[in-house]
Order: C-alpha cells, then structure tokens, then sequence
C-alpha cells in the first residue's frame, strides 16, 4: 500500500470532517436551512428536529440527558462558559476556584481574568507523570472553594487525571466540578454520573465533526447546577448562550458523537498498539529519549517525546512531510518551550526537544513505520551536528558545564 503524503499525525489539534459526518450536514446548508428557533412553519420544526436528534446523540456518548447539553461555538466558549458562569453564579458561597498549571490556556486564562475580579485561584502543581489525583484536589480545598476545574485528559501529553475521584470529593463537599473533557470525548468512555461531573466541555472538531460547534454538558439533578450568561440575547439554550444555532455544525457534532459511540473501543485498540508501536521503534533505535507524561494512564492516540540534545522545531523540519507539533497548536505562535512539559519539571532543554504524535482514524500501520524511521533519521542526522551530542557520548556531564559569555 502506498502512503499518501504529507501524513498527519496532529489529530490534537485538529481531526479531518469523517465522510458519514459531512453527508448528515449537507441536507442543513440548503434543503433543511431553518432556524432552529422559528417555531410556527416546518423550515423551523426541521432544523429543530435535527438539532434534538444531535443532542441525544451527543447526551447518549456521555451519559447525560439531552436537556443537558447546551451547544457553543467549542470547547474554549464552553470553558468560559463553565468557570465564569458558575464563579459568578455562586460568589455568595466564595471565591476560591481550584484548576492545575498544566490546563489548556482556555482554562487558565478565564482563571486569570476571575483573579482579576477578586476571586482567588489555587494552581495545582502537577507531578512528573502529570497526573492530577484525588489526593492532590483533597489538600487544596477550603471553605471558600466554590468550583474546581480540571481536564479530563492532557492536550500535549494525553495523561488522563482521576476524574472519578475527584467528583466524588467535589459532590460530598458541595462544589461544583467542570472538567474540559476535549481531548477526552469520543476517545474513550465517559459517564457523566458515574464521574460526579457537573459540568463538561467538548468541541466537535477534535472528534471528527465540523470547527466552530461545541458543547457543555450541565448538570440539571443531583444537584441542579445554575450559571450566569455571558452572551445575553434571545434567551436560547436555556437562557445560558444566546444567538442563532449552528444547525449544520451541530448536526454534525451528533453525527460524529454516534460514530465515536459505536467505533470508539476498536478505534482505541488500534490507535494504542500503533502508538506503542511508534514509541518502541523509536526507543530501540535512540538513546536520550524520553516518553511524557505517565505511561499507563493517558489516551491511546496520543505520543508526547522528548529527544535530548536536539531541537524540536529543527527536527519538525527534518521530517516536514509529517505533521505533528511541537508544544501545542493553542500557543504555538510562540517560541518558549512547551509550559506543559515545564509545569511537570521537564527541563528548558528537553521541553524545547518535545514533538507530540496524535494518531487517528485514518493513520495507517505503514504511515507510523515510516515516522518512526524518519524520526530516528532525523534524531541521528541532528545529533551528529551537534557538539551536545558528542560531549555527552565522551561522558561529560553537560548540567555541570559551565559556559562561558563572550
């Protein structure tokens, strides 16, 4: 079989529209083009019918009812949503929120702004591993704490973080608990109330739907989670995000939720042995290599490694007709290293090494074995420009070097 190029490993960042998603879509951009909220004529009930179907289809992946999922524009709306929603929501109780230093920036930064308006924020240091635990959450609460907001599953490293345990704690305390669930729906299973979570994020496009349609999933019993609006007009969802839906993209989010459903426990199989197969290669061939985050507990498409004494950026253009990335797709405009990896005490050096590997649907047994071949290459070739390199194999401590400024 002959491999199509470039080959696209960046499935974090972004998953290619399935086909089955795309022909769902296709009769609301011209035949079925109503809006959702006109309901005296049969233009408005259609688009309507196809926005509830995709509601029980997004519910039905995560456990939840479909009154529960309010649609946004994606995950970072949902995250702003969520944490400014319930911190304005329950001031009265306290401002305290608890969040990790390694969430996405879509999370940090509404944490960031809520400082500003006088809320305090804990920010959760995670391990080397990456993985934030029950215990950890436990240590941090105060009185005051009103929300905790913790993803599901890392972006850059795929650890996933004890979900389940941390509900738990959050419900016999009374606080409310969002979790940015992005990378996590449609990769594995997810049951909103066997987790304890009140409210969740996900977008669309990382599982193979449309860009620009996203959800949040809100608790409505047990107890009934309330939040504060931050788009006011038309009282749509519920009153908690007003505007017009986006009848075609969400229509294809629940398409492409029922298709996760069904497919997603032999997609996980596949896309793990895969994963396991490009990291062994890599790792027999390579010295100075290092695999992110814990081993044992992250989402089987995603591979996060650090390759000492070369540059990451460098060796992303040694390999250029593979995509992948190099920190994260959300800051990646910059060149610091990835604050990911630094949070878990990853050095400047290795953290500027890192390439991250997202797998998909679509990736091919021969597509991993010509990256992990073009890596080692790459790795190799670099190396043998690099005097690190060298004084390293001469057995020179190189974190005892001084250098000199000229």
């Amino acid at each position: 079989m002959s491999i199509k190029f470039p080959i696209y490993l960046d499935h974090n960042a972004t998953t290619p529209v399935d086909e089955r998603v795309l022909e769902a879509m296709l009769p609301y951009f011209t035949e079925k083009f109503g809006n959702a909220a006109s309901r005296n004529h049969a233009f408005g009930w259609e688009a309507e019918k196809g926005v509830d179907l995709a509601r029980e289809q997004m519910a039905d992946l995560i456990g939840a009812d479909p009154k529960e999922i309010i649609w946004t524009s994606g995950s970072t709306e949902s995250n702003n949503l969520a944490i400014k929603g319930a911190a304005t929501m329950y001031a009265r109780k306290g401002k305290h929120i608890i969040t990790a230093e390694h969430e996405h920036k879509a999370t940090l930064d509404p944490c960031k702004r809520l400082e500003k308006e006088g809320y305090e924020v804990t920010y959760l240091d995670p391990p080397l591993d990456g993985v934030i635990t029950a215990d950890m959450v436990k240590e941090a609460i105060r009185e005051d704490t009103v929300l905790v907001s913790l993803m599901w599953a890392n972006n850059e490293i795929g650890t996933i973080n004890e979900i389940p345990e941390i509900g738990k704690i959050c419900k016999e305390k009374g606080i409310v608990f969002h979790t940015d669930a992005t990378q996590m729906v449609g990769k594995l299973p997810i049951d909103v109330e066997e987790a304890g979570v009140d409210l969740l994020s996900a977008s669309g496009h990382k599982f193979y739907g449309p860009k620009g349609v996203g959800c949040l999933y809100v608790r409505r019993r047990r107890p009934r989670i309330r939040l504060t609006a931050i788009i006011d007009g038309g009282g749509h969802e519920r009153g908690m995000r007003s505007g017009t839906l986006n009848v075609t993209g969400i229509v294809g989010m629940g398409a492409a939720a029922a298709l996760c459903k069904a497919e997603m426990s032999d997609d996980a199989i596949r896309l793990g042995n895969l994963r396991n197969k490009l990291e062994q290669t890599i790792t027999d061939q390579l010295d100075g290599v290092a695999i992110n985050g814990r081993l044992d507990k992250r989402i089987p498409h995603t591979s996060n490694i650090s390759f000492a004494w070369v540059e990451g950026e460098s060796l992303m253009m040694a390999i250029k007709e593979i995509a992948v990335s190099s920190g994260s797709a959300c800051t990646s405009a910059s060149l610091e290293p990835s604050y990911v990896l630094k949070s878990l005490g990853v050095g400047d050096d290795l953290a500027h090494s890192s390439l991250r590997f997202g797998l998909g649907r679509k990736t091919t047994e021969e597509e991993i074995d010509y990256t992990a071949q073009k890596v080692v290459e790459g790795v190799k070739k670099l190396r043998e420009l690099s005097p690190l390199y060298e004084m390293h194999l001469e057995g020179i401590d190189l974190s005892t070097v001084e250098w000199a400024d000229h």
